[in-house]
């Protein structure tokens, strides 16, 4: 009763709250024969669904799950899988690895293929990428972590405001479901610069998932789900600090301590400054060649654990200051300069509970609650935008297991928005309410069949009831192969003025439709995992994968019928984007590994009446990289290349063509050099080393007022070569 009651006290007490516990737990940590962590070994019930990854302490906590033979299975591609029996008897196990090893209670093997892993235990195609990949790139931010990802791409939606978008499955961030530790986050006005406001040394890992996802996260997810998970009090370093700064005189430094209060309470202290104010115009056109930046970003969050109850709560705070437009020099010579400015204030609130009912069934309960409030200040030349949105976010989740086949899920979400705009001081409100329920079933056959079926309806103000169906499917046909299917509906509203309001940037005017409808799609998927042994205690991991996502409603974002508007209407006629990507990766020695990816991009949408390729998407990509870690990992060396596809324009005025009506392919590439010492590391590299750059990213950069100025038109890099250092230092926990 005592921690039932501290569960309702915390649950009135904090206004977020997210499930994040599943019962009894077995705990360890992974290391190799030089006492360093492992981080990404996946650890999972032998015939389970159940299972985890190391983070980059090389710790894992696995819930239990009912099996018949308690043995856990512990791998790590590339090296042979163990399986074994666990002893209840040792509270903690502490591994140390060689290449290849096999102890009495656990069997662990690694080995250092590549930190982004493909799991084999999830039902959704999912990729991991822990702290190791993300220390292989500046990744000063969420938005430049994706430098190695084939399947990720990162671009600048303007050449003036420095917002960014993702694109995942050959569309925008718009359709990917965006979580911080399973929170959706970043939507509305967040979106366009929401990939800065997450520091890189703050994250443990990222999880992308392809192709729709589960029922429980919600409804908006339309291609896939990019969910973030920062480092947690129980599994960090003491204290970390990472400094970096580059030739563009950007400087950021990071800090985050974990501290210890009890047995059952921690808590966990981060902070963040960067100061990227310097001007740069390499293209010589009077327009800066990114926004200068001033950000603040500070989180405190807290962890308390029983056996029987879990709590954990944060808050957040954000403040950042955007400027661009014209260069000093460009402004002193114009009575009349052309300037942009956007001043971010932003405050989160979350806490996570979940409580355990039943040991036997592993019954628990948990409950989300999440609560954001965004408040933004624009300029855009002579136009002023200013905004704020408020969103709650609630969701609850019941989950049983009712023999080892057959798993249920179910509960029920809010999510709701406040939206004030003004424009040139007309002032716009709209509110958005959506309570939701769900039910999510997962049934296993013959240990090598896995079904996930779910549904969930909700209320929308405006289009009433609508339901969304899911389904996912796996088979092993033997120990080595991997095959899944997906097949779902996903839905989501269309906010276009705080999802877009870098199109201010530009002469073209902005018509916007009246009832625009909510954005619904269908989306397939089938995949194929490979882990091909070589005999040498290596397996190259083959992934070949197809996404077809097919829309009923979709907003078109019209720039092709006249040069100088952009015109949001409903699709009429029929919108389509099909993905395919193959992958292969192989350690060729110890140490020495290689990733390459190529994939085929098409995108096509009815704009006024005909359906034709969607401007701005690269028609393919063709990444590489190699990685090279020393035997004692003192050293690493990191490459990257890209080949990024051409692709089609919006259509330029026939009479006075200011562009090209396509772009050409063109190449990236990247080096990192890190050296390791005991508690510190250095690392120096260069982003964009050939220096590429796209030619007039600014339409009539001359002349601001005119009615042919756009910064819209970006394909490519809009800056050049980049020589960066940073260091980090850690401070470990005591054992």
């Amino acid at each position: 009763m005592r921690e039932i009651k501290r569960f309702i006290i915390s649950l009135l007490a904090t206004s977020h709250i997210v499930f994040v516990f599943g019962g009894a737990s077995i705990q360890g940590v992974v290391l190799d024969e030089h006492n360093q962590p492992l981080p990404g070994a996946e650890v999972y019930w032998m015939n389970g669904t159940e299972g985890t990854i190391t983070d980059n302490n090389g710790h894992f906590i696995l819930e239990k799950e009912e099996s018949s033979q308690n043995k856990i299975i512990v791998s790590y591609a590339g090296y042979e899988d163990d399986t074994v029996t666990i002893n209840p008897s040792i509270a903690t196990q502490k591994i140390k690895l060689t290449e290849s090893l096999q102890l009495d209670e656990i069997g662990v093997s690694a080995q250092k293929l590549t930190n982004v892993l493909n799991s084999r235990i999830a039902v959704v195609q999912t990729q991991q990428m822990n702290s190791g990949e993300l220390r292989r790139a500046a990744c000063c931010n969420l938005g430049e972590s994706f430098v190695n990802n084939p399947s990720v791409d990162v671009s600048y939606s303007d050449a003036a405001t420095g917002a960014k978008q993702i694109r995942l499955l050959g569309l925008s961030g718009s359709y990917v479901q965006m979580l911080t530790e399973k929170i959706p986050n970043f939507r509305g006005l967040a979106s366009p610069y929401g990939l800065n406001f997450i520091p890189g040394p703050w994250m443990e890992s990222i999880q992308v998932s392809k192709g729709i996802s589960s029922v429980t996260d919600g409804y908006e997810a339309l291609t896939g789900q990019i969910n973030v998970e920062y480092k947690k009090p129980i599994s960090s370093d003491k204290l970390t600090v990472n400094l970096f700064g580059s030739s563009a005189r950007r400087i950021e430094g990071n800090i985050d301590g974990a501290f210890k209060l009890n047995d059952n309470l921690s808590t966990m202290l981060f902070g963040h400054y960067e100061n990227d104010t310097k001007e740069h115009d390499m293209g010589g056109d009077g327009f800066l060649d990114q926004p200068k930046v001033q950000q603040v970003n500070l989180f405190n969050r807290w962890y308390y654990r029983t056996e029987k109850l879990i709590s954990q709560v944060g808050a957040k705070y954000i403040y950042e200051d955007r400027q661009s437009g014209q260069t000093e020099a460009a402004c002193r010579n114009n009575e009349n300069p052309y300037n942009i400015g956007i001043i971010t204030h932003r405050g989160e609130l979350f806490t996570k509970n979940g409580i355990l009912y039943d040991d036997d069934r592993n019954s628990s309960l948990g409950i989300i609650v999440a609560g954001s409030f965004h408040d933004q200040k624009a300029s855009f030349g002579r136009a002023e935008y200013n905004a704020r949105q408020g969103n709650l976010y609630t969701n609850i989740i019941y989950e049983t297991t009712i023999n080892k086949r057959h798993t249920l899920k179910g509960g029920g979400s809010f999510n709701g928005d406040w939206f004030n705009e003004s424009i040139e001081g007309i002032e716009y409100q709209n509110n958005e309410f959506v309570p939701g329920m769900f039910a999510e079933y997962s049934f296993k056959w013959h240990e090598k069949f896995v079904a996930m079926a779910g549904v969930r309806g909700d209320y929308h103000p405006t289009d009433k009831f609508f339901v969304t169906p899911r389904l996912h499917l796996k088979y092993d046909p033997c120990e080595w192969v991997y095959f899944r299917g997906s097949l779902g509906k996903g839905s989501r509203t269309t906010h276009i003025l705080g999802e877009n309001n870098y199109l201010m940037a530009s002469s073209r005017k902005i018509i916007i439709d009246d009832q625009l409808k909510r954005e619904e799609a269908w989306n397939y998927g089938v995949s194929a995992n490979a882990f091909i042994p070589t005999g040498k205690k290596r397996k190259i991991s083959v992934i070949t994968e197809w996404y077809y996502t097919h829309f009923i409603n979709q907003v078109i974002v019209d720039m092709d019928s006249d040069p100088h508007l952009v015109h949001f209407s409903n699709l009429d006629g029929r919108s389509y984007a099909s993905t395919f990507q193959a992958e292969i990766s192989y350690e060729f020695f110890r140490g020495f590994t290689m990733t390459a990816a190529h994939r085929i991009t098409d995108v096509k949408q009815t704009i006024n009446g005909r359906l034709r390729e969607k401007p701005l998407t690269s028609r393919f990509k063709t990444l590489l990289t190699l990685s090279y870690q020393t035997p004692l990992k003192k050293w690493q060396f990191d490459v990257t290349g890209q080949l990024n596809g051409g692709g089609r324009m919006p259509d330029p005025d026939p009479t006075q063509p200011l562009w090209e009506k396509e772009y050409k392919p063109f190449p990236m590439l990247s080096a990192q050099i890190t050296k390791r010492f005991k508690t510190w590391s250095i690392y120096i590299g260069s982003e964009n080393l050939l220096n590429f750059t796209q030619k007039n990213p600014i339409i009539e950069a001359n002349d601001p007022w005119g009615e042919n100025f756009d910064a819209s038109m970006v394909w490519g890099p809009v800056h050049g070569r980049k020589i960066y250092a940073g260091l980090r230092w850690r401070l470990k926990q005591k054992d």
